[in-house]
């Protein structure tokens, strides 16, 4: 298990450079057994995305074919992972499941944190799929060794276009499962069982976002958008997750009412988004301020000797590293059999590709001017990448906002109108808090 005490920090690494990734909720206990349970939209980088989040090592349940992967398996073998025989998979290896509930409830009594996914498979359907027993069971099961309860810790992966390098991503940590009262009674009462899966599945649902169909994530995240824009609210990303994870729950439910006019404040969400990402403006950007001493200030930040460096560094990166940005794009997306794959295999292509290139330039600089140049080479290039990347998105960042500014003072009627329109938009959602949020789960 070579891999385990250094998985968070790497996982760390692909993660935080794939996405823009943050995490929230309480923290996850250091030490003690716990069982971490995530969702499962994106393949492989899900168990790093909670290795992550958790900041702890921890042990996976892995399907068992990972293991006789080449290099993949290497890695799932030195994490520290336990095979899980899937029916899918082999239906003749099944019985091999009786070892693999013994080995989670060794980890358990050890004292380590264990993760499975419960949803079983990875998919990219807009809410969480029907939970397989198993959690519930190894939970019970390992009660005789452990002494009692233990943590059962929800963790929710939320993406907000889980294919697309460098998006936004967050992790939301949930509270723990309760459920001491049944602890004594063991893997063997079905009812039991029955009960604690129902309770990790309520568990889960208040740390994802599960929509009724893809086309409301337009409508809720617009909403939450629109809200946030117009009033004074707490601007994180974990902040932003639980609000538009409230608006889904708020529409799911004004939605059973057959009330008539929260279908048309629906409605109007979703023209109200269709029109801006036709203008590619955003909800803040219609309630921003575009005065001219406003453009001043803005100007003065970003279009400094600090932002023209920014914009050197990030042409310097584009050209160096553009070759191997491309392969990765092109390769990823022959390989990638699905959606929910994709991120998997441009985040492992990149890493391939990019480190033969930085090797490549490396042997090149070392034969013409010797080894200490090829060294040196090395470090500055990882560097000149990560600090490119980021002054790309910084600069990508300045000039769409410049755009932005622009067309808000070009006089078009149409921002005077978006203008009015979320302004109302805001306060039906207002009305629409007051009569629901009462209704909502505590």
């Amino acid at each position: 298990m070579w891999l385990q005490p250094h998985l968070p920090r790497l996982a760390g690494i692909v993660i935080r450079t794939y996405y823009r990734a943050s995490r929230g909720g309480p923290p996850v206990p250091r030490r003690g057994p716990a069982l971490l349970l995530g969702n499962h939209p994106n393949a492989l980088l899900d168990p790093l995305f909670l290795a992550w989040a958790a900041q702890r090592p921890i042990r996976f349940l892995a399907k068992a074919p990972l293991f006789k992967t080449p290099v993949l398996g290497w890695l799932v073998r030195g994490s520290g992972s336990i095979p899980v025989y899937r029916r899918q998979d082999d239906p003749t290896q099944t019985a091999k499941n009786d070892e693999t509930f013994r080995a989670v409830h060794d980890a358990l009594a050890a004292g380590s944190a264990v993760a499975l996914f419960p949803e079983g498979i990875s998919h990219s359907q807009p809410s969480l799929a029907p939970l397989k027993t198993g959690a519930a069971r190894i939970a019970l099961g390992a009660v005789p060794r452990t002494g009692g309860a233990f943590p059962i810790i929800p963790v929710g992966l939320v993406f907000r276009e889980k294919q697309i390098f460098r998006s936004d991503a967050h992790a939301a940590v949930g509270a723990p499962v309760e459920w001491d009262d049944l602890a004594s009674r063991g893997p063997e009462d079905v009812e039991a069982v029955r009960e604690l899966t129902d309770r990790i599945d309520r568990a889960m649902r208040t740390v994802t976002l599960n929509l009724a169909r893809w086309e409301d994530d337009a409508v809720v995240r617009t909403a939450e958008a629109i809200w946030s824009a117009e009033r004074a609210v707490d601007a994180t990303r974990a902040a932003r997750v639980s609000r538009i994870a409230m608006a889904n729950d708020i529409l799911a439910r004004a939605r059973a009412s057959g009330d008539e006019r929260w279908a048309t404040l629906a409605r109007d969400v979703h023209e109200h988004a269709r029109i801006l990402h036709a203008l590619a403006l955003r909800p803040d950007d219609v309630a921003a301020d575009a005065s001219l001493g406003t453009a001043a200030k803005w100007a003065a930040r970003r279009l400094t000797v600090v932002g023209a460096g920014q914009a050197s560094v990030a042409l310097a990166a584009t050209v160096i590293f553009w070759v191997p940005y491309r392969l990765t794009g092109i390769v990823a997306g022959r390989l990638a059999p699905d959606k929910d794959t994709l991120s998997t295999y441009k985040a492992f292509t990149g890493g391939v590709f990019f480190a033969v290139w930085i090797a490549a330039i490396a042997a090149v600089a070392g034969a013409r001017w010797g080894i200490a140049a090829a060294s040196i080479t090395v470090p500055l290039l990882m560097t000149l990448a990560v600090l490119g990347m980021h002054a790309a998105e910084q600069w990508s960042w300045t000039l769409a906002t410049a755009r932005r500014w622009f067309l808000m003072r070009a006089g078009d009627p149409r921002v005077a109108a978006l203008r009015a329109k979320q302004r109302d938009l805001a306060q039906r959602l207002d009305d629409a808090l007051a009569v629901w949020t009462k209704h909502l789960p505590t």
